[in-house]
Protein backbone atom coordinates (compact mmCIF):
# COMPACT_ATOMS: atom_id res chain seq x y z
CA UNK A 1 0.00 0.00 0.00
CA UNK A 2 1.45 3.21 -1.38
CA UNK A 3 1.92 5.84 1.59
CA UNK A 4 2.73 9.48 0.82
CA UNK A 5 3.45 12.40 3.44
CA UNK A 6 3.59 16.05 2.04
CA UNK A 7 5.24 19.31 3.80
CA UNK A 8 6.14 22.67 3.64
CA UNK A 9 9.17 24.56 5.24
CA UNK A 10 11.34 27.72 4.09
CA UNK A 11 15.02 27.57 3.03
CA UNK A 12 17.80 29.94 3.37
CA UNK A 13 16.29 32.14 1.00
CA UNK A 14 13.83 32.26 2.73
CA UNK A 15 11.87 30.44 -0.02
CA UNK A 16 9.27 28.03 0.29
CA UNK A 17 10.35 24.54 -0.60
CA UNK A 18 7.75 21.56 -0.98
CA UNK A 19 8.65 18.08 -0.08
CA UNK A 20 6.76 14.76 -0.87
CA UNK A 21 8.07 11.32 0.82
CA UNK A 22 6.10 8.41 -0.61
CA UNK A 23 6.86 5.00 0.33
CA UNK A 24 5.83 2.02 -2.02
CA UNK A 25 6.83 -1.67 -1.81
CA UNK A 26 9.09 -0.66 1.34
CA UNK A 27 10.72 2.04 -0.16
CA UNK A 28 10.76 5.53 0.26
CA UNK A 29 10.99 8.40 -2.39
CA UNK A 30 11.62 11.82 -1.43
CA UNK A 31 11.16 14.25 -3.94
CA UNK A 32 11.24 18.35 -3.66
CA UNK A 33 10.51 21.52 -5.21
CA UNK A 34 11.15 25.07 -4.08
CA UNK A 35 8.63 27.78 -5.21
CA UNK A 36 9.13 28.80 -8.95
CA UNK A 37 10.73 25.33 -9.72
CA UNK A 38 8.71 23.46 -12.95
CA UNK A 39 10.50 20.31 -12.29
CA UNK A 40 10.78 18.21 -9.04
CA UNK A 41 14.09 17.07 -8.16
CA UNK A 42 14.32 13.09 -6.62
CA UNK A 43 16.87 12.12 -4.15
CA UNK A 44 18.66 8.56 -4.56
CA UNK A 45 20.27 9.44 -0.94
CA UNK A 46 17.58 11.46 0.59
CA UNK A 47 19.39 14.44 2.48
CA UNK A 48 19.71 14.10 6.29
CA UNK A 49 17.57 17.09 6.99
CA UNK A 50 14.67 15.79 4.99
CA UNK A 51 14.59 12.67 6.71
CA UNK A 52 14.63 14.31 9.60
CA UNK A 53 11.51 16.18 8.62
CA UNK A 54 9.72 13.29 7.51
CA UNK A 55 10.67 11.29 10.79
CA UNK A 56 8.84 13.82 12.87
CA UNK A 57 5.98 14.35 10.66
CA UNK A 58 5.37 10.58 10.63
CA UNK A 59 5.98 10.69 14.80
CA UNK A 60 3.19 13.43 14.54
CA UNK A 61 0.88 11.04 12.25
CA UNK A 62 1.74 8.06 14.24
CA UNK A 63 0.46 9.63 17.74
CA UNK A 64 -3.25 10.52 15.87
CA UNK A 65 -3.21 6.77 14.44
CA UNK A 66 -2.37 8.02 10.84
CA UNK A 67 1.00 6.68 10.34
CA UNK A 68 2.22 3.36 11.26
CA UNK A 69 5.09 2.14 13.82
CA UNK A 70 6.39 0.40 10.55
CA UNK A 71 6.74 3.64 8.93
CA UNK A 72 8.50 5.58 11.86
CA UNK A 73 11.10 2.30 12.31
CA UNK A 74 11.88 2.49 9.03
CA UNK A 75 12.61 6.02 8.21
CA UNK A 76 14.90 5.69 11.63
CA UNK A 77 16.91 2.92 10.49
CA UNK A 78 16.81 4.99 7.22
CA UNK A 79 18.42 7.97 9.35
CA UNK A 80 21.11 5.12 11.42
CA UNK A 81 22.51 3.90 7.91
CA UNK A 82 22.68 7.34 6.68
CA UNK A 83 25.03 8.36 9.58
CA UNK A 84 27.03 5.23 9.09
CA UNK A 85 27.91 6.12 5.59
CA UNK A 86 28.65 9.43 6.81
CA UNK A 87 31.09 8.54 9.46
CA UNK A 88 34.91 8.33 7.92
CA UNK A 89 35.53 4.59 7.97
CA UNK A 90 38.45 3.69 10.30
CA UNK A 91 41.39 2.24 8.55
CA UNK A 92 42.69 -1.31 9.82
CA UNK A 93 46.06 -1.14 11.36
CA UNK A 94 48.64 -4.48 10.24
CA UNK A 95 49.32 -6.70 12.86
CA UNK A 96 52.73 -6.10 13.96
CA UNK A 97 55.25 -8.72 15.36
CA UNK A 98 56.47 -12.26 13.63
CA UNK A 99 55.17 -13.29 10.41
CA UNK A 100 53.68 -17.02 11.32
CA UNK A 101 53.68 -18.08 7.85
CA UNK A 102 55.54 -20.55 6.61
CA UNK A 103 57.38 -20.87 3.73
Amino acid sequence: MRSQHIWTERNEDGRRREVRATKFGGVWRLQAKTAGELDWTYYPQPLREDLQSLKEVLVRKYQRRRASAEDVASVERLIADQGELDRPRQRMQPLRGGDDRKP
